[in-house]
């Protein structure tokens, strides 16, 4: 077993406060660098939490979650409580929290490749898995295990190339990601008769295995379409957001850093968005991993959902062709009252859930603030967080008028040399991997059901609430 302190000391002292927090973290715990291996943890960890789901289900089972309204049924479900999601959970008010640890928390408690640095995503990886902060050294240790799964079969490479070099790069994406699917330890397990006790071990090697590789793909695209082609082999010294940097030809420290950052705030955003979602219910058939996330890449390519961020840059590119750099506030407003009133969106606005500024924006904000405070864009992105939110809340018709995590993103890659808007929602896509593989592998290890919500026509709403109205 472990032998660690309690993660609750070194959390702020607001958490001691907040009782719900309390629960949620109540098996933190710091690890101790003797044990170093994740999936050993993982099968320790195990048979406690399928027994706390079946105490949870024989004693509250037939606890209600709350009232289904005719809105939410023609509203995409918004409100309503339906998933089981173990590794993050998102409040309207505080934003994700991860294993019951928000992203200012991650930044200071997950290693880092340097003194103050951003978080690993390994480190991520592991607290997503484990509910448990790693140590450096098992930080290290899964970098290093990833490295060694990081292989790509060149069919996968020529599947790509089958595709002309002008498609989608998430099109190329997801197809490179299905051919993978070819080794999947899943589906042979599965084939074989392996007990249904034991599908969340294939499912694990699979899904690290995804984990490991996807960098490998997306940067295969984005050479492929950009860089004529010229591939960068994974470099054996560096951690995975580093490599994916490196990869993708941008070597650069402060690069890496934010490639670090960005995969971490954008790994998992609890269960309901379209990407997460998808995996889960394509998984809850017992599809593998592989074919699990090519159908999630799929929900993310849309425009409604992973596709924002790529709209959002293009906007404000847009804003600086049509009115310049040194556009003022006042002209600004003019702006962006055209672009409403033409129809169209602000991108980069809003959110499904939250009802305040997305801490993902946040921290993104705070990395701009610390290494290009100067960046004309960063600057436009800045006013605009003055001016879109007062008119988005006296149009009165958004919910949120707050900035979310698409309306900074693309500002920082810009920066750094990655200006090629159509590919930004790959990143997002490897990113995803990390979140949506971790619930993969509790969703087989707690033995979640097949999906299966009921639908109704139109008809059927009409003669209920007629009847409802008469009783």
């Amino acid at each position: 077993m472990f032998k660690g302190v309690s993660l609750l000391s070194k959390l702020r002292s607001r958490i001691g406060e907040q009782s719900s927090l309390k629960s949620s973290v109540r098996w933190f715990q710091i690890q101790s660098s003797s044990d170093l291996d994740l999936h050993s943890q993982l099968k320790e960890l195990i048979p406690e939490q399928q027994e706390r789901l079946k105490k949870l289900k024989s004693e509250h089972g037939k606890v209600q979650l709350g009232n289904i309204t005719v809105d939410m049924v023609l509203g995409g479900m918004r409100g309503m409580t339906g998933l089981l999601w173990e590794t993050s959970l998102l409040d309207p008010d505080e934003g994700i929290r991860f294993r019951g640890l928000s992203i200012p928390e991650c930044q200071k408690l997950l290693p880092a490749a340097k003194p103050e640095g951003e978080p690993l995503p390994e480190g991520l990886l592991w607290l997503l898995l484990t509910g448990k902060v790693p140590s450096k050294e098992q930080v290290d240790a899964l970098s290093k295990e990833l490295r060694s799964r990081a292989s790509v079969p060149d069919y996968a490479f020529k599947a790509i190339d089958a595709l002309p070099v002008t498609a989608h790069p998430m099109t190329q994406f997801a197809t490179g990601v299905m051919a993978l699917q070819v080794q999947s330890e899943f589906q042979k397990a599965y084939e074989k008769g392996i007990h249904k006790s034991k599908y969340w071990e294939p499912t694990y090697e699979d899904s690290l295995n995804l984990i490991a590789r996807v960098p490998l793909v997306a940067a295969y695209v984005y050479r492929r379409i950009f860089k004529d082609g010229k591939f960068i082999p994974l470099d054996d010294s560096l951690d995975y957001g580093g490599n994916f940097s490196h990869m993708l030809g941008f070597d650069s420290p402060k690069m890496q850093e934010l490639m670090r950052l960005y995969v971490t705030i954008h790994s998992d955003h609890e269960g309901g968005n379209v990407s997460a979602h998808t995996g889960h219910l394509v998984a809850s058939a017992l599809s593998d991993p592989y074919l699990s996330f090519a159908a999630a890449l799929n929900g993310l390519a849309g425009p409604l959902h992973g596709l924002a961020n790529q709209e959002v840059l293009l906007w404000i590119k847009s804003v600086v062709d049509e009115r310049g750099e040194d556009i003022t506030t006042e002209q600004l407003k003019e702006y962006v009252w055209e672009t409403l009133k033409s129809g169209k969106v602000v991108p980069g606005f809003g959110h499904g859930v939250l009802r305040k500024t997305d801490p993902r924006y946040t921290c993104q904000r705070e990395f701009a603030l610390k290494h290009l405070p100067d960046d004309p864009l960063f600057q436009l992105v800045s006013k605009l967080y003055e001016v879109v939110p007062p008119i988005l809340t006296e149009l009165g018709k958004v919910k949120n008028p707050w900035p979310n995590v698409d309306a900074h993103s693309g500002v920082l890659l810009n920066h750094f040399g990655l200006t090629e808007a159509r590919y930004f929602t790959v990143l997002f896509g490897v990113s995803r991997s990390i979140g949506i593989g971790s619930q993969l592998i509790w969703d087989r290890a707690l033995g979640l059901a097949l999906e299966r919500p009921k639908s109704v026509t139109m008809d059927w709403l009409e003669d209920y609430c007629k009847k409802a109205v008469s009783a």
